[in-house]
């Protein structure tokens, strides 16, 4: 066996890589706070780095791992408690449990794991501050990455994780997964959470790229875990509806980064496994009929994605989706998309006055994808004055670079 340094270190970062979200769950759970947690995690990770190499790699090395942060955080408990005597009930508490490590192993990692999603989209904590706590505990982004992705600084992050933690704390949020009766409302802000990190990394807010494939695929990977831990339909339908939207990634933008329309990409490089994949959750959810508005999305997608190419996608059928849509769950962006489905359908003319209907109530006015929809109906409709004004108005909306390059182009392609 080889036990040098260098293997026992390459060892413990694959190790830390596949495991460590699954070992700071289960200390979460035994230590009942977030930072002893993690700090325990790190400690334990920094002993295996100096006993492994003389005892040997254990048979369970997550559940070692689990086991020492565990008594190093009892230890340092007990040292503090001498000087703050406040602490004293926490440290009986974490103490009272001497379970060994197997014991640790059977509690039901899994378990800890959808404790940690629910806890961190807990409704009680604010919007920002669930996203921001889902992607460092449960996905181990670091607070520089998650930062840069939500377009803030890393101290103000860092400041919402803070205040995170301390709201779970002083209003004593239990880290359980929700009885049966709190679960839908509950899972519904989860699925939520996931459904944001995904669409910051499928069309990024703002920045010289189109996508974030870290934060996609980190939220696919959190569908994928809540799949596999809760198979509830809504679960299935916001796992499918994200797998087939990412399986059009490698064909939304040249080579260059320049966006590249639907109806203009080249299917040969969609993914097919993930459609393949997708399809067959969607019809999974809809067949339980207790699906929701994920699925139904997600419904919409497979369209797309079965369509050999634009001009035959079943639009009829995508805009009779819309309006199951529009039923459920009510919103403007909702009745724009459908708007676009109608014009694919009927004609730019029936699209527009859609549009036009969504822009005079003052809804939608500062969002750029409804003056740019707006604008390639008039396009399309020969009205040149108006698509200017309309290409200008989303021109002037937008922050992402992509976007405004290909609004730059169809201005500068107008014949007036």
């Amino acid at each position: 066996m080889n036990d040098s340094p260098q293997h026992i270190r390459r060892l413990l970062d694959d190790i830390y890589r596949a495991e460590s979200r699954r070992i700071l769950a289960t200390l979460i759970r035994l230590l009942g706070d977030f930072d002893a947690a993690e700090d325990a995690m790190h400690e334990a990770f920094s002993v295996a780095a100096e006993k492994w190499q003389d005892e040997g790699v254990p048979s369970n090395p997550r559940a070692w791992l689990v086991s020492t942060g565990r008594f190093r955080a009892i230890d340092q408990l007990r040292r503090r408690t001498k000087f703050e005597t406040s602490l004293e009930p926490l440290a009986e508490h974490v103490a009272a449990d001497t379970g060994d490590e197997t014991g640790f192993e059977n509690e039901g990692i899994e378990d800890d794991r959808l404790r940690l999603i629910f806890t961190c989209c807990h409704p009680a904590l604010a919007s920002e501050a669930r996203l921001a706590l889902t992607l460092r505990e449960v996905c181990g982004l670091t607070t520089e990455e998650i930062a840069h992705a939500f377009l803030t600084t890393p101290p103000t992050l860092a400041q919402r994780i803070v205040r995170a933690k301390t709201k779970i704390r002083e209003a004593r949020i239990p880290y359980q997964v929700p009885s049966e009766h709190e679960r839908p409302e509950r899972l519904d802000t989860v699925l939520q959470v996931i459904y944001l990190i995904f669409n910051e990394g499928y069309s990024a807010s703002s920045g010289e790229s189109l996508t974030r494939p870290d934060l996609s695929l980190e939220a696919i990977r959190l569908g994928r875990l809540l799949m596999e831990l809760l198979p509830e339909p809504e679960v299935m339908g916001l796992l499918a509806l994200m797998l087939l939207n990412e399986s059009r990634r490698a064909a939304r933008t040249t080579r260059s980064g320049d966006l590249v329309l639907l109806e203009d990409q080249d299917r040969s490089l969609w993914n097919r496994e993930l459609i393949s994949e997708g399809v067959e959750l969607v019809e999974r959810a809809l067949a339980s009929r207790r699906f929701g508005v994920y699925t139904l999305q997600a419904a919409i997608s497979a369209i797309h994605a079965e369509a050999a190419d634009a001009v035959s996608t079943d639009w009829a059928e995508i805009a009779a989706l819309y309006d199951v849509l529009m039923r459920m769950n009510p919103s403007p962006v909702v009745e724009l998309n459908r708007a676009v489905a109608v014009a694919m359908r009927d004609g730019p003319e029936a699209g527009l006055e859609l549009i036009d209907d969504i822009l005079a109530r003052g809804e939608l006015v500062d969002y750029h994808l409804a003056h740019s929809a707006r604008a390639e109906l008039c396009r399309r409709l020969g009205r040149a004055a108006e698509a200017r004004t309309s290409y200008e108005r989303a021109l002037s909306l937008t922050r992402q670079g992509p976007e405004r390059r290909f609004l730059e182009r169809r201005l500068g392609g107008l014949s007036c």
